[in-house]
């Protein structure tokens, strides 16, 4: 194995690297989704704030592209950098750019259902692992990261 990928530790013999991650994923969200619109409002005067006729759309190409390139280059958001958590595959490697593209859309498709969204949640908060829908369908999960 590589520096970079690693086996998933088990929630029971290794649970620091679960713990406190559902509180940590919705921090992190808080942050990416500032982190978001204040893109989306910089990027509104370059378009010589045509922008605002199409603002949702613009917000959705901005979050959608935000999210691939930030978890395709070090499986974590930024936000997800500053609570020190980050995602890991199936077989513990980091996300590369199938991953990030995969997750990004399972995690947009929930949100465009708020069933599943709110499914997504219960299931990241009361789970041994705190995946969400996206992550048991790739079989991906998101832990604390490693020290060093």
């Amino acid at each position: 194995m590589d520096s970079q990928s690693f086996a998933l530790p088990d929630p029971h013999y290794q649970p620091e690297f679960y713990a406190d991650v559902p509180l940590k994923r919705l921090i992190a969200w808080v942050i990416d989704t500032v982190l978001i619109i204040l893109l989306v409002v910089v990027i509104v005067p370059f378009t010589a704030f045509t922008g605002l006729f199409f603002l949702p759309l613009l917000g959705f190409v901005v979050n959608f592209g935000y999210r691939v390139i930030c978890l395709a280059n070090g499986s974590a958001t930024l936000g997800m950098r500053l609570t020190a958590i980050e995602f890991r595959t199936g077989d513990g490697a980091k996300f590369d750019l199938s991953h990030a593209l995969l997750h990004t859309l399972g995690y947009t498709v929930s949100w465009m259902f708020p069933l599943a969204q709110f499914v997504s949640v219960i299931f990241m908060a009361s789970q041994e692992r705190g995946q969400g829908l996206s992550d048991m369908a790739l079989g991906t999960v998101a832990l604390n990261r490693r020290a060093g």
